[in-house]
């Protein structure tokens, strides 16, 4: 995984534990979580509306 070893990871995460502390930590994750589903959210809007304005245009050309 992009050149990180074990040894690495758990560096990051002891740094991260000891920036944030343990109580922050769910609530940043929480936050991330909340993150990502918005954003996939949004993508499906966008996704959905390119397949409509797509089914338009062949229903267009058919006439």
């Amino acid at each position: 995984m992009f050149g990180i070893g074990t040894q690495e990871i758990l560096i990051i995460a002891l740094i991260i534990l000891l920036l944030f502390g343990g109580r922050k930590i769910p609530e940043l994750m929480r936050g991330l979580g909340k993150g990502i589903k918005s954003f996939k959210d949004g993508m499906k809007e966008v996704d959905d509306e390119v397949k409509d304005l797509n089914d338009k245009k062949e229903d267009a050309e058919k006439k």
